[in-house]
């Protein structure tokens, strides 16, 4: 892989990572496109492991004050607002538990080799988006539970099919178990948080394959890319989800598959 080759995955890893859009989806039409053979998984993780740390700056505050909640809950202490952060944390491992079981089963269907499917999902995922317009929920943390933790674990696992967006279907899933728009769209991404760190685990195997085939200044390059474009992603991700303009997204995603559908036949 070329150093221009590999920017060019980071930037569109970065970028669709979390606009609503398939990130699994585009990298593997990308690679079609751009004429670049297999990689090894763990080059994927690692352009993920750069939009985490995305999620980790943007999402501090709360992630820190989850930390300090469960800390002061050993040592017998109380502070404003922990329990709020300590249910957060229960219905994330709830929800990070229930992603596993789905995700893994799904990632056994390989599907990376057929980008024609995985722009049929990418219809799919426009449809979700849609969708999103009709969900007014007003939950926050205080009142989150059980549902929300079952049903964005069940839609963040089965984000694991390329061409479906692991962002949108989560903040989707959020909206429908009954969290506000703000709150849906935070609790989405601090629950991405344990499934990349676990692919990160998971393909530490790759290590070999990733030098010979990627190599270390093409991955620098990519995770830099990635970096950048995700935090640019993120923040204008928020504010869409903010404004309940979720849906907007789908507009870019139906003139985008007929055009993929188009470059693989040619």
């Amino acid at each position: 892989m070329t150093l221009v080759q590999a920017m060019l995955l980071g930037l569109v890893q970065g970028l669709t990572e979390f606009l609503p859009v398939s990130s699994s989806g585009h990298l593997v039409l990308a690679r079609v496109l751009l004429h670049i053979g297999e990689t090894p998984v763990f080059f994927d993780v690692l352009l993920h492991i750069s939009t985490l740390l995305v999620i980790i700056i943007v999402f501090r505050k709360r992630i820190g004050a989850i930390f300090a909640a469960l800390g002061r809950g050993i040592v017998k202490k109380t502070g404003e607002g922990d329990a709020e952060h300590r249910r957060l944390f229960f219905v994330i491992v709830l929800a990070t538990a229930i992603t596993v079981v789905v995700g893994f089963g799904i990632s056994k269907l390989n599907m990376e080799g057929r980008p024609k499917i995985i722009a049929l999902l990418l219809t799919v995922t426009g449809i979700i988006l849609l969708l999103t317009r009709f969900f007014k929920g007003s939950d926050d943390y205080s009142t989150i539970g059980v549902k929300a933790g079952i049903i964005t674990g069940l839609v963040q696992g089965i984000g694991v099919f390329p061409g479906i967006s692991r962002s949108g279907i989560s903040i989707a899933g959020g909206l429908a178990s009954g969290l506000s728009r703000e709150k849906a769209g935070e609790f989405a991404f601090l629950i991405a948080i344990p499934a990349i760190l676990g692919a990160f685990v998971l393909e530490l195997k790759d290590v070999p394959a990733l030098e010979r085939t990627v190599g270390i200044p093409a991955l620098c390059a990519g995770m830099a890319a990635a970096f950048a474009a995700g935090l640019f992603s993120l923040l204008l991700l928020l504010r869409a989800v903010k404004k309940g303009r979720l849906y907007l997204f789908s507009i870019y995603l139906i003139p985008a598959v007929i055009l993929y559908f188009i470059l693989l036949t040619v």
